[in-house]
């Protein structure tokens, strides 16, 4: 089977911009996959906060970017909220909603913190232990990955 470079470049041009990790396309003629190792953390982080968000009325308010190594100690951090899967986190419930959180804000069990769109589904995250909110750590429209630290709550 012959390929189309141009093809394998469109695809690995939208693997960069959506941070998808794997892409195939199959036709009569054949199939063509395209994949790569995800960047860490630290790396997708920043790639992700230049990549287009989707149209909204007015930005959700965010925490100060943190330091380029605070993203693996965020992990292990004993208030870190974890992404429990991939998709998209959003911060209000619809463009110019009012956030569901904001720095300094107390949190209670069960608390609705953001959501994450996955397969065209909402997914509420939820506090599981009541604190105040320290950190935001991502942005409405922002691609996050499993066991990504979304958020601070001490």
């Amino acid at each position: 089977m012959s390929f189309d470079p141009k093809t394998v470049r469109a695809l690995a041009e939208i693997l960069a911009d959506t941070g998808l990790t794997e892409i195939e396309i199959e036709t009569k003629e054949g199939k063509v996959r395209v994949a790569r190792t995800p960047a860490p953390i630290t790396q997708h982080v920043s790639t992700a906060m230049h990549a287009p968000a989707p149209m909204q009325a007015a930005p959700a308010p965010v925490a100060a970017a943190a330091p380029a190594a605070a993203p693996a100690d965020d992990a292990k951090h004993a208030g870190a909220v974890l992404s429990p899967m991939v998709g998209v986190a959003y911060l209000a419930s619809e463009p110019g909603a009012a956030p569901f959180i904001t720095v300094g804000q107390t949190v209670a069990v069960g608390q609705t913190l953001l959501l994450i769109e996955a397969m065209k589904t909402y997914n509420q995250i939820r506090a599981q232990k009541a604190g105040t909110v320290m950190r935001i750590l991502v942005e409405t429209g922002q691609p996050v990955e499993y066991g990504q630290p979304l958020l601070i709550v001490e």
